[in-house]
């Protein structure tokens, strides 16, 4: 995800063309808009119940799940381009600025979470996900030529980090674990990755619409997971395990959480200002949570939802420390 500070009105790309991939059309319907919405809150909430399911239950290998799935939704993703008549030229400068882009959203951040929900909860891993503009704004402090934080900016990244405690409390009652409780560190890792992964496009300036940057950086992480995936021997597990429930959940990933709901995010940015979409990071831990707990899958207590409250106190914080931070999304997770 790229969070992007502008006071002018949003464009999806800040790139040569900034309105090549902005929808211009009349006003949509207040039910079209509502739809989008829901699109997005579904889609994404739901995307880690469906992940932490094909780790947990089916013992998906976790590279090559996540390194195909990428290579599919950024084929169709350039497919789509492509018909609405647009360039899929990549230069040799973009396609080294995209490298170090997609390593780090999606060769570490897809693939850790994906490790990471083998053991954690979705609903947790959701609340830890929400973290993010955290990262981001503890990375933006010192990264050269950046604004700098104010005092409330500090005091929500403090407030935030201490709802990661409460949230992890129950497994912490004991002390830390390294050996029991690394995969939270794993899904903090996903999202540290993230945060700097969108710095990082936020700097480089790479010279193609959103969307063809978007579908080259799942392309690349996608080739990335999925070397990694062979070179580990993921290969077997990947075909033996594969049956017609983790065909499903590999298809809800992709269509639902990778296509549907990523092309409902950049509509809306088209339509609703930015800071109405940035709603979506406060509502798709919600959902996670509900959707966790509907399904037996995570357990409800009262220090999770203390570390919900306390976790997005801190991202309120640090977004109204400054202009709105806004967001362009390139995977839900």
């Amino acid at each position: 995800m790229t969070w992007r500070r502008d006071s002018k009105p949003y464009h999806i790309s800040a790139m040569s063309d900034p309105a090549a991939d902005t929808f211009h059309a009349e006003a949509p319907s207040a039910l079209t808009v509502a739809t989008a919405f829901a699109m997005i809150y579904l889609a994404w909430g739901t995307t880690y119940y469906v992940t932490g399911y094909s780790m947990q239950a089916l013992r998906m290998p976790p590279a090559l799940y996540g390194g195909v799935r990428l290579l599919l939704a950024g084929a169709i993703l350039l497919a789509y381009q492509a018909c609405r008549g647009k360039s899929l030229r990549l230069s040799l400068a973009d396609f080294f600025r995209l490298i170090p882009i997609s390593v780090c959203l999606f060769l570490m951040g897809n693939l850790l979470i994906n490790l990471g929900q083998r053991n954690v909860k979705s609903g947790v891993a959701a609340i830890l996900i929400a973290t993010t503009p955290l990262w981001m704004a503890l990375y933006s402090a010192f990264w050269p030529r950046a604004e700098r934080l104010h005092w409330r900016g500090w005091v929500g990244l403090v407030v935030g980090f201490a709802g990661i405690v409460l949230t992890l409390a129950p497994q912490l009652q004991d002390g830390f674990n390294l050996v029991d409780d690394y995969p939270a560190l794993l899904v903090l890792g996903s999202a540290a990755s993230w945060a700097l992964g969108s710095l990082l496009s936020r700097h480089l300036d790479v010279q193609l619409p959103h969307l063809t940057s978007a579908a080259f950086q799942m392309i690349l992480g996608g080739i990335a997971q999925t070397t990694l995936g062979s070179a580990i021997g993921e290969w077997p597990t990947f075909v033996a395990r594969f049956d017609h429930r983790a065909a499903f959940a590999f298809i809800y990933l992709l269509i639902i959480g990778s296509l549907m709901g990523f092309v409902a995010f950049n509509w809306l940015l088209g339509h609703v200002s930015a800071a109405k979409v940035g709603t979506y990071a406060y509502v798709n831990p919600v959902v996670a949570v509900f959707i966790g707990w509907l399904m037996n899958e995570t357990p409800v207590y009262l220090s999770l939802f203390a570390g919900i409250a306390v976790i997005l106190g801190g991202v309120y914080l640090v977004r109204s420390d400054r202009p709105p931070l806004q967001v362009v999304e390139t995977e839900p997770e």
